[in-house]
């Protein structure tokens, strides 16, 4: 059988068509649309008329893609740029009346869950307890478990783009003001969950998304084209020297770099600044590079679970009703040494919680409890 997922981030407009025989999606084709629409919201974040229609043209292209390489309608999801646009609504009525295609919207924290799915079966379970880090354009998403799915999962608004755009635009290479001003951010969003990494102690810990990838290779990790099977480990300590180089190079001098895309260049700062905060909060000293992550993760599901679970994902015309509560969660688990966790650390509810009131979304109707089983 042969499936495609659509991912529309806040950069890039990205399709993978898979075989995905025995349970195991292997790609066969990719393509993307660099559409950067997070350069192109109005003031109030919204996506506007002209930033839909260039939406339209890419998800209409996706759509013939993934047809000529034998796979049917993608799997099309959308993370931070939709998800945070006051005309949401608008926008994915538009994609599904004019391409056909139902556009689903991802809450962060089923975006965190997905994502160590994905991760966990490139892993393999040898990996042991595990903590996961993906870094976007709008979000930060930081998940740990010990089984299939994660016991703990939140999605922070600590992308690479949004907080270049907030913190990090006044001067080029930016001033020591506003690298301060930055990493206070930084740690004060990450405080409560870095110390839940740190109390649950993971064995492995692993980051995914193209901001780690170009960092890791920034640091001397090999290149992307020794393939996916390379071992890539990013350090901590080498991440804070990159820091340093960075924040000394304008923009266009930082796409000179080893593994720094032109592309990315401007928020590749933002980018290392959250990578190593998060490393250090967390008392992760290095972390493996994942190639695997949100589009393999909903493969996966898809694969596992059925196509139910996918059916049973929120409905374009569901997208402007008003907020839910969040569904329930498990308590906060027993560490296997009988330690209690430190005040400081969020439990599984509040880290829910806190990843809504972050994100400014409504969750699915996709329920977390069932997603961990």
């Amino acid at each position: 059988m042969r499936l495609s997922v659509l991912d529309i981030g806040s950069n890039t407009v990205r399709l993978a068509v898979s075989d995905t025989r025995d349970g195991v999606p292997l790609p066969v084709h990719t393509a993307k649309w660099k559409l950067r629409l997070s350069e192109h919201v109005g003031a109030q974040g919204q996506l506007g008329e002209a930033a839909t229609e260039r939406l339209l043209t890419a998800v209409r292209a996706a759509t013939e893609t993934a047809a000529r390489w034998g796979a049917p309608e993608p799997l099309a999801f959308a993370t931070t740029v939709v998800r945070e646009a006051p005309d949401r609504a608008e926008v994915l009525r538009a994609v599904r009346e004019r391409t056909g295609l139902s556009l689903r919207v991802l809450p962060g924290e089923v975006e965190a869950h997905l994502t160590f799915l994905g991760a966990r079966r490139w892993m393999g379970w040898s990996a042991g307890p595990l903590s996961v880090f993906d870094i976007g354009g709008g979000s930060l998403e930081v998940a740990f478990g010990r089984g299939r799915m994660p016991d703990f999962a939140v999605s922070l608004p600590l992308g690479a783009n949004r907080l270049t755009n907030e913190f990090l635009h006044v001067s080029d290479p930016p001033s020591a003001a506003e690298i301060v001003a930055l990493r206070r951010r930084v740690r004060h969003q990450l405080r409560d969950v870095a110390a839940r990494i740190r109390w649950e102690a993971p064995h492995t810990s692993v980051a995914t998304s193209r901001t780690f990838q170009q960092l890791a290779r920034l640091c001397g990790a090999a290149p992307g084209r020794r393939g996916p099977f390379a071992k890539r480990v990013l350090r901590r300590r080498d991440l804070r020297v990159a820091i340093d180089r960075l924040a000394a190079l304008p923009a266009e001098q930082r796409a000179e770099l080893p593994g720094i895309t032109r592309p990315r260049a401007r928020q590749s700062l933002a980018g290392a600044i959250v990578g190593h905060t998060a490393m250090k909060l967390s008392g992760v000293e290095s972390l493996v590079i994942c190639p695997w992550a949100v589009r393999e993760g909903i493969l996966l599901r898809y694969l596992e679970d059925g196509p139910d679970w996918w059916a049973e994902v929120e409905h374009p015309e569901a997208a402007g009703r008003p907020p839910e509560s969040a569904p329930p969660v498990a308590a906060t688990p027993p560490r296997p040494d009988g330690a209690a966790p430190p005040d400081a650390a969020v439990s599984l509810g509040q880290a829910a919680s806190l990843g809504a009131a972050a994100t400014g979304h409504r969750p699915l109707r996709v329920a977390l409890a069932r997603a961990k089983r």
